[in-house]
């Protein structure tokens, strides 16, 4: 008797597991049939788009040509980590440990 309750239970927990598959699979296809991304947009949306976020003049004239250069193609790292000034002061570094010095540089 509990030969046949324990193959009972196999059975039906293969039954919802091979439900679930094919469920996932008729969801999964439906959902990538309406979808309107396909490898050739999906290369159009990772290109880069053309900066213009500072454009403005009164920006442009206090630029130099290689950071104009750098924000065309991409390369400039405004903000963020390490765009603040320089921390190699005097000041700052009387209370810096040599080996913080050294994790510094590099």
């Amino acid at each position: 008797m509990m030969r046949a309750m324990d193959k009972t239970r196999v059975l039906l927990f293969a039954s919802v597991v091979a439900a679930a598959m094919v469920f996932g699979g008729v969801l999964g296809a439906t959902v990538l049939a309406r979808s309107t991304v396909t490898p050739a947009s999906a290369a159009l949306a990772a290109a880069s788009p053309s900066p213009t976020s500072n454009e403005a003049a009164t920006h442009e004239t206090g630029e130099t040509a290689a950071q104009e250069t750098a924000e065309n193609n991409g390369t400039a790292h405004l903000g963020g980590p390490g765009s603040g000034p320089s921390n190699e002061t005097a000041a700052h570094e009387a209370t810096e440990s040599a080996a913080r010095e050294a994790a510094e540089k590099t």
